[in-house]
């Protein structure tokens, strides 16, 4: 049987996992529209478009940093 302890940490790193995601998400719809109407205006703002839309990514790969780091505190005894 797992403990309270253990079950807590598990929904800990679930919702910081499941969190940044939604807030990239979120983030990536603005700016993905923002730079598909840049691009469509000028056709030399296609890198800094692409750049803009991959940011928010990078909190989804903090968010799986946090919910490993997190997870390892339920492995220690």
């Amino acid at each position: 049987m797992v403990d309270v302890g253990t079950g807590l940490i598990a929904i800990g790193a679930g919702l910081s996992l499941g969190l940044s995601a939604i807030a990239a998400g979120t983030a990536e719809k603005s700016i993905g529209a923002a730079a598909v109407g840049a691009i469509a205006e000028k056709d030399e703002l296609f890198g800094k478009g692409l750049i803009f839309t991959v940011i928010p990514e990078s909190l989804v790969i903090f968010g799986l940093v946090i919910a490993i780091l997190i997870l390892q505190m339920a492995a220690a005894p």
